[in-house]
Order: C-alpha cells, then structure tokens, then sequence
C-alpha cells in the first residue's frame, strides 16, 4: 500500500499555484486519481483540459496552472485515470500544435477551495455535468462557460482514403461523442470532407480533441478535423451524401443536390467556392450497401482483417476506455459482387480481373451463362469488395455504364467437373498479377478511381517515348499527352481522351509483354499531365 496524500487547492494565484506544486513528485507506476498535464499552449483553456478525459469517465476536479503550462486533472475513478493515461501513451494529444504529456500525480486527491481562480474551472466542469447528465446547471453558473465560441458544426476531411468513408461511418465514430444533429458530405479539390453538426460547442470542442490526427483504418482514412465558421447546417435531403437526424422526414431527392450552394457559399466561402462546383461524393449510392467495416475495440478507430495484416490499432492499451466509449463490432461485408448491364459481345472473365485487380485481388469470376451481360465477382474480402464498388460502379466500359451492387452470394462456384461453360468461369486464386498479395505492398497507397491518365511503370530502358505512345494509340484510343518521370524513366504517365478510353487501355495494356524481361505496369493516376 502507498499512502494517500491529497493536493489542497489554496486562495493563491496561478503564478504562486506552479511554485507550490513544483515539488510534486510523480510516480508513473503508481496509479492515481490524479493525473498531471504538461506543456499545455498558453492560451489553453478549461474545457480543452477538460475534454482530454471525458472519453475515459467524469472529470471531478481541475487545477490549471497556466503560469507553468500545466495542469492536475481529477477522475472520478482509479480505473478511468488507468485508461486515460495508458492511451495517451500511445497516442499523444496535441492541442493547437503543442504535444501535451501526461502521467500519473504522487496525489491521490484534489481538494479545491471558494478561490476566485477556480471559478473558470468549477464553471466549466459543472457544464460539462449538465451536458453529460442533461439536468439544468446550478445557479449562478454559465453552462457556456470554457467553451470559447466553439462552433457546434465541425469540418471533417479524410486523408489518404484508402477504404472507402461513407456518411454511416462518420456517425457511427461522431455520435460516440454525443448526439451528431446533421451531417454534409461532399468531394472538394479530390478530398473527401464533411460537415457535422453537434448540439454545442462543448461536444464538438471535445469531439475534435479526440479525434483530430486518428486513422479511422490502421495507417490510413486520417481524420483532419477543424471548426466549421458555420454555425448550423441546413440539410435539404436524407440520403448517402446527406443527413439530418432531426428530420427523418425529409425526402430523399436523389436527383438534386444534398445542400444549399447559396447558403453554404455565402457562409463558407473559402471552402466551398462557388455554388454548384462541389463534385458528387464519389461514395454515391452505398447507402444501400450494408455495413462492411469493424470499428474495433481499442477506441474504436481501426478495421479488423484488413489485406495485408492491417488489423490492429493505431491505439493500443485503450480497452478500458473503449467499454466506456461504447464502441462496438460491426459485421464484416460481402466479398462477392453482382455486376450487370455488360456487354455481352465484348465481356471476359480476365478483362473483369484486370480492371477490379486495381482495386483488390480478385479470386474467381463468373459470367452468367444464360445472361451474360451479368458476372459474379469474388474479391479476396469485403472490404476490397466494397472498395471496388465504390469506385467502379457507373463507369463505362465497353459502351455500357457498369452497374455493380453486393451479391447475396458468399462465394463463386466453379462448374462441376464435366460441365462445360465456355470458358465463363474462371480462378484466379493463385494468379502471380495479383497487385496485393504481399503484406505493406506499396500498391496500397496508390489506389486511385479511374481517370484518363494512367500510371506506367517497370518500363525498361530501351522502350522510348514513342514506343509507348504506338502502342496505346494500337487500340484505336486517342494518346492526348505522355510524360516520363525525371528522376524514374522507368514510370510514365499517359493521358487518354477519356476515362472509358483509359479504362479500356488499362486492360488492354496491364502486364503487356515489353521486352527484356519487363511486363508493364498500368493503374490510374491522381494526375494529370
């Protein structure tokens, strides 16, 4: 046993506060109900101390030492502070750019006084209770007190987007938080980003303190998260672009645009732009799709079974918090997917393999024998089923505007030994093209949706500009532009007259034969020449 010792709270100013407290020996090891902050920014304030722990249990004391740029902050258990301080181990809070450091204080208790300094604190501590228990605040006591104006909508973009984010991900991480009012999705400058709205500041302050700068997957989809200049978000329709929860009323409107451009461009310039020129979320339509992402255990941020190995967190050591956090499982999703109106006259197993190999490895294909404008894909899983879909349906190929949905079956049966289908079904379990099949393959970060230019790469030394230009133009297809890569003439980009044209060439071309030992290397490209 060690003996318990308690951090009295005197009538002294801040500055008189950090030399009393500089003698405070703290024991790491030791667990206590105190925990003691470090290296906060000088403009810090109650509320954002405060919020560093809500996710772990109540908060039921705070002294902030801001002369010293630090601060002692009480839970109202043993077991939140555990959670709270091993997380932060792994994952250091950053406030405004100041990593803040945290451990365990040699105290076991904050006592506090009437003091005129612990006002802003005790103020912002009862909101916090009155948010969190819904009662009405104590007289006398500003429940707005420490929020500084934060904006209860906040802006939410995802970097390097890996798997696919829909609208339903977002609120099954945000409402962890509290209750999330609305949300906007939307694609700008080829960035995924959201608006999404809070009840008030107090939420949305602690929401982007706990998750700015997370992976939603492990080591990809970041959350970058800012406070929108908006103050609430006039949501039009309820579909998979946009959301408000308030009004499950609101029509679907899937022909129209999920926001008002005019409202939202006067209000939010300088991210918007001019009404009319968001693009259309390229996620459009999977709110039909059932759920095929696992929000684990450790503060629910990362996916299970994801190819590669990718399968635990950015976050360890949080388990006891994430019981807190009520994160849950979700199922992991279908790998088979339904594709229709092919052309029949021009649809193969292997033009299918090497167009959704972009996307995942593809392990078996199968068009329909008595309807082949139809096929069956089975992916290697779920999720690079879903992110095949998000990014492949509607698009050309052949003539046709590809159509691909989930299917309700779980695999792809090959045909019965004796029967024959004309060569509709094929295995690719064990082909050597498979673009993900080794673990941290750099393939991972360089998926892209289709575009007109194309990525080349493995191009041997002999093969010239020309070469190149030949052999894409041999399809019929029109070559707009060519450049090699100045440090790496072995990578080149190619600029096609249209996606449907670049697609087309993308198959066509993948693992064409270019001499030398060397098979080209063909994917779409972020660029344009």
């Amino acid at each position: 046993m060690y003996m318990q010792t308690v951090l009295c709270i005197s009538s002294t100013a801040y500055g008189n506060d950090s030399k009393k407290f500089k003698g405070d020996i703290r024991s790491p090891g030791i667990p206590s109900r105190v925990i003691h902050m470090r290296k906060l920014p000088d403009d810090i304030n109650e509320a954002e101390v405060i919020s560093l722990g809500l996710s772990f249990g109540k908060v039921t004391n705070l002294l902030m030492l801001k002369g010293k740029n630090q601060a002692f902050v009480e839970m109202n258990t043993e077991d939140a502070a555990q959670a709270m301080v091993s997380y932060y181990a792994s994952v250091t809070p950053v406030i405004r750019n100041h990593p803040i450091f945290l451990q365990y204080s040699n105290h076991q208790e904050l006592k506090t006084d009437n003091s005129p300094n612990q006002v802003r604190a005790q103020a912002a501590l009862q909101a916090v209770n009155v948010l969190q228990t819904g009662g009405m605040p104590m007289a006398g006591v500003d429940a707005s007190a420490g929020m500084s104006g934060a904006s209860p909508v906040l802006r939410v973009i995802v970097e390097n987007l890996f798997y696919p984010v829909t609208l339903d991900v977002l609120h099954q991480i945000f409402s962890k938080f509290g209750a999330v009012l609305k949300i906007i999705t939307f694609t700008k400058n080829n960035q995924f980003q959201a608006l999404l709205q809070y009840s008030d500041g107090l939420t949305a302050q602690h929401t982007k303190l706990s998750l700015d700068g997370q992976n939603i997957y492990n080591a990809c989809c970041t959350l970058r998260i800012n406070f929108s200049k908006l103050t609430s978000l006039n949501v039009k329709y309820n579909n998979d672009k946009s959301r408000d929860y308030t009004r499950p009323d609101l029509p679907t409107g899937d022909s129209h645009p999920s926001i008002d451009h005019q409202a939202m461009a006067a209000a939010f310039g300088e991210y918007y732009g001019p009404p009319g020129i968001i693009s259309a979320n390229p996620y459009a339509g999977a709110h039909a799709f059932p759920p095929a992402f696992t929000i684990q255990q450790a503060a629910g941020l990362t996916m299970q079974g994801l190819p590669g190995g990718l399968a635990h967190l950015t976050m360890p050591g949080a388990a006891a918090a994430a019981g807190r956090m009520g994160f849950h499982q979700l199922t992991g999703g279908n790998c088979v997917l339904l594709l229709s109106n092919l052309n029949p006259e021009r649809v193969t197993p292997q033009c299918l393999f090497i167009l959704f190999g972009v996307y995942g490895d593809v392990m078996r294909v199968k068009i329909l024998f008595n309807k082949k404008e139809n096929a069956l894909i089975q992916m290697s899983d779920g999720t690079q089923a879903q992110l095949a879909m998000s990014h492949l349906n509607g698009q050309r190929l052949h003539g046709t505007a590809l159509r691909v949905t989930l299917s309700k079956h779980t695999n792809v049966q090959l045909p019965r030994e004796g029967l024959e289908d004309q060569g509709l079904t094929k295995d690719y379990s064990n082909s050597p093209l498979h673009r993900f099949k080794k673990p941290g393959s750099k393939n991972y970060s360089n998926i892209f949706p289709p575009s007109a230019t194309l990525h080349l790469s493995n191009i041997p030394p002999s093969v010239v500009e020309d070469d190149l230009k030949m052999l894409f133009a041999s399809s019929g297809a029109m070559v707009k532009a060519f450049k090699f890569f100045q440090k790496d003439r072995k990578m080149a980009l190619v600029q096609m007259d249209s996606v449907e044209e670049a697609i087309e060439s993308l198959i066509k071309f993948h693992n064409h034969d270019l001499g030398e030992n060397h098979h080209l290397r063909v994917s779409f490209s972020k660029s344009t020449i």
